[in-house]
């Protein structure tokens, strides 16, 4: 069995971290450098960087950063915001990233998927989905950083984002960001016995046992989560042996 990963995601906005909840709400949470950099050093297996403002002066700033980052750490990272075409690709691969996540701009034109995958390999491919649950039991695809609902349904978009060559996908409840109530397992779980390529929980970890649910009941791949490592609430090392302590396959 692959080994399931944690990924802590640092949003990033005009050079610094933040993190809300429900999307809103955003403080300030500290350096993305070297916020990377003890990630990377206490054993984090992935790491996440989204411009979450990518005005042009925004992704000056941010291709700087992400200069910084591959300079800094030692594990693969992942780089979204403001993605709309190969060149802004091309960038962002050059200035040392491993992988980029794409989201509103592909969800507006999905041939970019097609296009990615094409010309960089689905490997390089993480397809962000930002999704809200109604009262009805669906769940809808939501763009421009869950301020826009689409007429995309998760699991539709989800099963395309596959069959156009994505390599992985982000999904984040939007039910669930911030409120440390745990991730939305259900969906996870559909999601991962449906398609083929793995799937990232996002949205909802407060503790430790909610990483352990996800990879248990939501049969995710990995699960990614941002304000309980930025104010120390969870350690990344206490959670591996934890995880490990519960049977799941992690790497310490």
């Amino acid at each position: 069995m692959l080994a399931k990963r944690i990924i802590p995601c640092l949003d990033v906005k005009d050079g610094e971290t933040v993190k809300g909840t429900n999307f809103v709400n955003l403080r300030s949470a500290g350096d993305p450098v070297e916020l990377g950099k003890l990630y990377s050093d206490q054993g984090a297996d992935e790491l996440a960087f989204l411009d979450i403002t990518a005005s042009h002066e925004g992704r000056k700033t941010f291709t700087n950063m992400v200069s910084r980052v591959a300079a800094t750490v030692n594990i693969p990272f992942t780089v979204g915001g403001g993605i709309g075409e190969l060149k802004d690709v091309d960038r962002l691969l050059n200035a040392g990233a491993d992988k980029v996540s794409v989201n509103s701009a592909a969800l507006r034109r999905p041939e970019l998927i097609d296009e990615i995958t094409n010309h960089f390999g689905s490997q390089v491919c993480v397809v962000a989905i930002d999704a809200r649950q109604d009262e009805s039991g669906r769940w809808t695809c939501y763009l421009n950083g869950g301020r826009i609902p689409t007429d995309r349904s998760l699991f539709e978009w989800a099963h395309e984002a596959q069959e156009r060559g994505a390599g992985e996908i982000l999904f984040t409840s939007m039910n669930h960001d911030g409120v440390k109530a745990g991730f939305a397992n259900e969906a996870l779980r559909r999601l991962s016995d449906e398609l083929c390529i793995p799937i990232i929980a996002s949205g909802g970890a407060g503790c430790m046992e909610h990483f352990r649910d996800t990879f248990l009941l939501g049969h995710s791949d990995a699960a990614l989560a941002a304000s309980v490592f930025h104010f120390g609430e969870i350690g990344i090392p206490e959670l591996k042996h934890y995880l490990k302590s519960e049977g799941i396959t992690i790497r310490l």
